[in-house]
């Protein structure tokens, strides 16, 4: 039989145990968070500059320059292209700014790279009303092509828009030689070309893999784009192509003439602020009277009635005669349009989409595209608005053409029209 006395000292002695330990864990805890309070005064000790508390304006500098602007991405995303809701551009002042003010303003702002691709599939047949007066890009030569003249520098808009690296060889430079340079093409962060001429006074050939199967090249130009939508060439990967071409003509013992890497960069922000000035969309909304949807098949119809063609971005392109794309159609919500989804698509709202410094003739286009959006409202039962859902007036579309014809125009004087090669380039 077990002794009473046994039994309380065992609980006396369990219920002490119990206290040692319960002590001794909020011992521990208290010097835990007591550490862990030393730490982290320490490390939120702000021994260097927070950005967060750096004055207003100094962010900007810091960067370097121009901040790129960015669109809104809660509307009309058009897979593959980025968001294609825009709004008022700082840049595109005057008219715009004024137009937005009295709720008459149509969509324009700078696109941030948008793909302007076209769609995959041609149109066959587009009233002449709706042509497009610019002449479509060159195309890529196919392998072992003709020799294609190519501009020379300060032609074409080559020298203006490119950093050029000249190069005139003693004797042809090899297979070997030229194709090591090609294949870091896309090494800088831009667009690079090369063009050659086998020998003085030759057309001048865009050097690809291809053409290097034949007789060698003696004169050479290397092309790396200052600007695109993405913001200006840094200097880092101008010293590395100079360098780059500087490595080519030891080898080939060929002369080099090339402009400093520094000059070449202050051209290229030079080249990248124009840019961001003129970069604009503009876009005109359609949206239900009664707050209904509009079906994608009807959709679709109207569009194909209209010159129109469904592309695999997901947007309805309309082409001018010669096969340019003047501006397209989407889907104000986030569904893109597929060819094998619109019969059951219903969506609140459409968006016609123009990039203004891609089209040549813009104030043609815009008259065209708005006639086709109003054609579009009346058979949808539909009415015209701004992003803000305010309709558009005739006065606000009016302000809109006239701003876009001043971008175009600014386009002109700088030698880089609308719709060009060299604005088909700069505005990939």
């Amino acid at each position: 039989m077990i002794d009473t006395a046994d039994m309380n000292e065992l609980r006396i002695g369990l219920v002490a145990i119990g206290l040692v330990l319960v002590l001794g864990v909020a011992l521990f805890n208290w010097m835990q968070q007591r550490r862990y309070r030393r730490e982290s005064r320490k490390a939120f000790a702000r021994e260097h500059e927070d950005v967060l508390l750096r004055p207003e304006g100094d962010d900007a500098a810091a960067m370097g320059g121009r901040v790129e602007p960015q669109l809104r991405s809660d509307a009309y995303p058009l897979p593959p292209l980025p968001p294609t809701s825009v709004s008022a551009e700082p840049e595109a002042s005057g008219a715009l700014a004024d137009a937005g003010e009295s709720g008459d303003l149509g969509t324009a702002a700078v696109a941030a790279g948008i793909d302007a691709a076209a769609p995959d599939d041609p149109i066959t047949s587009i009233p002449p009303a709706n042509a497009a007066s610019s002449p479509m890009p060159a195309p890529t030569p196919a392998p072992t092509p003709t020799p294609t003249p190519v501009p020379a520098s300060g032609e074409g808009g080559v020298a203006e828009i490119d950093y050029v690296v000249n190069l005139h060889a003693a004797v042809p430079a090899t297979e070997a030689e030229l194709a090591e340079v090609l294949q870091r093409k896309f090494d800088f962060g831009k667009p690079v070309r090369w063009l050659g001429q086998r020998k003085a006074g030759a057309p001048w050939e865009e050097m690809t893999a291809e053409a290097l199967g034949r007789s060698g090249f003696l004169i050479m130009k290397g092309c790396l784009q200052l600007a695109d939508r993405a913001g200006p060439v840094s200097e880092v990967s101008l010293s590395g192509f100079h360098d780059m071409a500087q490595h080519l003509a030891a080898r080939t013992q060929a002369a080099l003439d090339a402009q400093d890497v520094r000059t070449a960069h202050a051209r290229a922000l030079s080249l990248d602020q124009f840019c961001a000035e003129v970069d604009v969309m503009v876009g005109l909304n359609i949206i239900s009277r009664d707050s209904g949807v509009f079906t994608g098949a009807k959709i679709q119809v109207l569009a194909e009635a209209s010159g129109f063609r469904l592309g695999a971005n997901g947007t309805f392109g309309h082409r001018g005669e010669d096969g340019t794309l003047r501006f397209f159609l989407g889907n104000q919500e986030a569904s893109p349009f597929l060819a094998d989804g619109m019969r059951i698509l219903t969506t609140r709202g459409i968006t016609f989409l123009l990039d203004v410094p891609r089209v040549a003739d813009g104030e043609r286009a815009f008259d065209d595209m708005t006639h086709l959006a109003r054609s579009f409202a009346d058979t949808l039962g539909g009415i015209m608005v701004d992003d803000n859902g305010v309709t558009l007036s005739d006065a606000g579309i009016g302000k809109i053409r006239q701003q876009l014809g001043v971008i175009q125009s600014s386009m002109r004087a700088r030698g880089i029209p609308a719709g060009g090669e060299v604005a088909l380039r700069l505005f990939a």
